[in-house]
């Protein structure tokens, strides 16, 4: 059972990224998905969440309109697709999702099942 986060990389302002999150030995269908960042020297922080329960997207208010979440169910993959990124998005980003229950709205520790993080970069 592992989440596995990749697609980040060094863009410049206003470029565009797409991460994914792909899930091994589950069904993404079931569970929450939760998209974090931590930058250096900052705590983790939420970006957004999808819902398996009614299929909405959470957004933090810093990325909405810029961020979307959309879900591959073929290949069990959620994918974060950055648009208009400003250095201030640098960060890693992880994907992560708990098998007790419902997670959206909830902070980071509540998640128990995390991929390894990739980094994004955006240069001035």
């Amino acid at each position: 059972v592992q989440l596995q986060a990749s697609g980040g990389g060094l863009v410049q302002f206003g470029g565009s990224l797409r991460l994914a999150c792909k899930a091994s030995g589950f069904n993404l269908d079931y569970y929450d998905i939760g998209w974090f960042r931590q930058a250096p020297d900052k705590e983790r922080e939420g970006v957004s969440c999808h819902s398996a329960s009614d299929g909405s997207t959470y957004y933090a208010a810093f990325v909405k309109g810029r961020f979307t979440t959309s879900r591959d169910n073929a290949k069990n993959t959620v994918y974060l697709e950055m648009n208009s990124l400003k250095p201030e998005d640098t960060a890693v980003y992880y994907c992560a999702t708990d098998f007790a229950g419902p997670r959206c709205g909830s902070p980071w520790y509540r998640y128990d099942v995390w991929g390894q993080g990739t980094l994004v970069t955006v240069s001035s």
